[in-house]
């Protein structure tokens, strides 16, 4: 049976320039959609958190920016059924994610607070980087790899193709003038070959050997389906 270990964060806030605290979490359509998809497929699944906290969804995406009333409302309901699971996530600073086929980052803008800074996650994405096996980032998710730099500020990601939240999106929603730092600017200095779709908010996904990357939330169902496609 594959397995896939989805690694979500742990924040509820993500702190702005201004020192204010911005509420966030994980993006509801980037866990469930991906989450239903592996599960239909038979693929085992665990969940992980920095220090196996509770991750909390971000609201704003059960909202008007999470899509249809109909696509909200199925989203709370999925996160409501899966609550008991989502309550008690592994240690993302104590499992061992060498025995899992996939290891999959959901996003949203927790990512760019707890994940962009963690250094076991750091440690476990250059691990998997280094191993060939495949990993999977989406929209802000990311963020996660800038915890590979070194003091130097090199990243075992540089040169590799990868998309995630673009800066035009970011500033659609709002939040680019706000932002300690933006995504897109972020992979482009850790020397990634950054690429967005043509279109902001529309499905791109970015496939660089065993490294899949999805730009935005409506990369969910297209980066899961590839990955469920390439790994059988």
């Amino acid at each position: 049976m594959t397995s896939v270990l989805m690694v979500l964060s742990a924040a509820n806030a993500w702190t702005l320039n201004d020192g204010t605290a911005h509420p966030t979490g994980f993006w509801a359509e980037e866990f469930v959609v991906p989450h239903d998809l592996f599960a239909e497929a038979g693929w085992d699944i665990t969940i992980a958190t920095p220090g196996g906290r509770a991750p909390t969804v971000d609201e704003k995406s059960l909202g008007l920016a999470g899509g249809l009333p109909s696509t909200t409302r199925r989203m709370r309901e999925r996160l409501d059924e899966l609550a008991p699971v989502l309550a008690h996530p592994e240690d993302l600073h104590a499992i061992d994610a060498t025995g899992f086929d996939l290891v999959f980052y959901p996003g949203g803008h927790g990512p760019m607070e707890d994940l962009a800074v963690d250094e076991a996650s750091g440690r476990l994405l250059a691990e998997r980087l280094a191993s060939g096996t495949p990993l999977a980032l989406l929209c802000h998710a990311p963020a996660a790899i800038a915890a590979t730099a070194d003091a130097e500020g090199r990243s075992p990601f540089a040169g590799r193709r990868m998309t995630g939240f673009s800066n035009l999106e970011e500033a659609m929603n709002g939040l680019a003038k706000k932002a300690p730092w933006l995504l897109e600017d972020r992979l482009k200095e850790l020397g990634v070959e950054y690429s967005s779709g043509t279109l902001p908010l529309r499905p791109h996904v970015v496939v660089d050997g065993a490294l899949y990357t999805g730009q935005n939330p409506q990369s969910s169902t297209a980066l899961a389906e590839r990955l469920i496609a390439d790994l059988g």
